[in-house]
């Protein structure tokens, strides 16, 4: 029987379904466990079940889950509040739902600056080879993956994409505002960008008074290890975008910039961004994940998750290149992408769920509180699926 007869075939799903989840491990509709080295696609930073969110979401509905942006939201308040401080930029806060929608607040952002600011009106936003940066129309055309653009157009002007940093910088004309960036590609390989170019862009665009807009919707909220890998990279960006991990699973969306007098009342906006019971949760969220990180927990774990990738790389020279990326964001590089499908599959069936990114890379997006014990289990049953790769077993037999 078929049982998404009503639902538009939009996703290429797996054939599971999960029912419940506990700490880093899902159960599916037979009980069976599975290590999850995927977070909902980096969206679970608490895993699953977490005690102290189940009783803030409970708390907060009793009370008022929406009641609109048209009055203060205290919760709201306070999380932004809590963001700006652990990111360690002068900014304010917009909220919305999602990372698509965060990077479209920032366009519109960008847009009106480049209007208001300068003579003659700048528009431009130039992109990276492979970046992903949402799927509105507007953020779908920013995304610099032709073969994602098929079948939408006409597109909104303004968007070029450029190979990497240095032809980015090479592109900056009269009529460009800003430059968005993944530090670290997620849909797009798990590509790290180079620091000092980044920094050499920052510079440029500074000079020129023109944004340097940081995508952080994958890799924000500590998956690097600090709460921003911006951080890691000593920039100061003008606008930064976030979502993903905020809320271990609630949707929300936020859009921090330094630019604080460009928007006006009624410039933008969202019905259900940063309302009571998202930002409720977002605020218990970063609360963990302040004091987990503080403890040394975090950065003593992704060692063991890096020492746990450079073992497959090493003992699997025959279908590993290399590891990519970076904290909790990392990736293995195939050597031929006719396995991709195949290793995906089989952790499947051996209990642990790892994603795909570009063409011929593993991805791992695990919890960010993913404990040593969950790491090793999850790779041991990794390195199982690999083992079922016919020229593996041929060698083994």
């Amino acid at each position: 029987m078929k049982t998404d007869e009503y639902i538009l075939p939009l996703y290429n799903r797996l054939d599971i379904a999960f029912i419940k989840g506990k700490k880093s491990i899902l159960y599916d509709e037979n009980r069976k466990d599975y290590i999850d080295f995927a977070s909902g696609v980096g969206v679970n930073s608490l895993g699953y079940a977490n005690k102290k969110i189940v009783k803030t979401i409970k708390k907060q509905a009793k009370k008022v889950v929406h009641t609109s942006n048209i009055y203060h939201i205290r919760p709201q308040e306070k999380c932004a509040k809590k963001i700006v401080e652990l990111s360690n930029y002068d900014m304010q806060c917009f909220f919305c739902n999602s990372g698509a929608e965060a990077n479209e607040s920032a366009i519109k952002l960008a847009r009106k600056y480049g209007n208001i600011a300068f003579n003659t009106p700048k528009y431009k936003i130039i992109t990276i080879k492979n970046s992903f940066h949402g799927r509105t129309i507007a953020t779908l055309k920013a995304t610099a993956q032709e073969d994602k653009h098929k079948y939408f157009a006409p597109y909104p002007d303004g968007f070029i994409y450029a190979n990497d940093i240095n032809e980015a910088i090479s592109m900056i004309d009269d009529t460009t505002v800003a430059v968005m960036l993944e530090l670290v590609l997620g849909e797009g390989g798990i590509f790290m960008q180079d620091i000092f170019e980044v920094q050499k862009l920052e510079k440029i665009l500074k000079e020129k008074k023109l944004l340097l807009i940081i995508d952080e919707v994958q890799t924000g909220v500590y998956r690097s290890g600090n709460f921003l890998i911006s951080q890691y990279f000593g920039i100061k960006p003008e606008v930064v975008t976030l979502a993903k991990g905020l809320a271990s699973g609630i949707p929300i969306g936020v859009m921090m910039t330094n630019l604080k007098n460009v928007f006006s009342f009624g410039d933008h906006g969202s019905t259900f961004g940063g309302n009571h019971l998202s930002t409720a949760v977002c605020n218990k969220v970063l609360e963990i994940l302040e004091e987990y990180q503080n403890s040394g927990k975090l950065d003593e774990n992704i060692s063991y998750f890096n020492s746990c990738l450079q073992y497959f790389v090493e003992k699997y020279p025959k279908i590993f290149l290399q590891k990519n990326g970076f904290g909790f964001m990392q990736g293995l590089v195939l050597k031929d992408e006719k396995n991709l499908n195949d290793i995906v599959n089989f952790a499947l069936e051996k209990g642990v769920l790892v994603l795909k990114s570009g063409k011929n890379i593993i991805r791992f997006l695990p919890p960010i509180i993913i404990s040593k014990k969950e790491i090793k289990e999850g790779f041991q049953r990794f390195e199982d699926a690999i083992l079922n790769l016919s020229y593996i077993k041929k060698e083994i037999i």
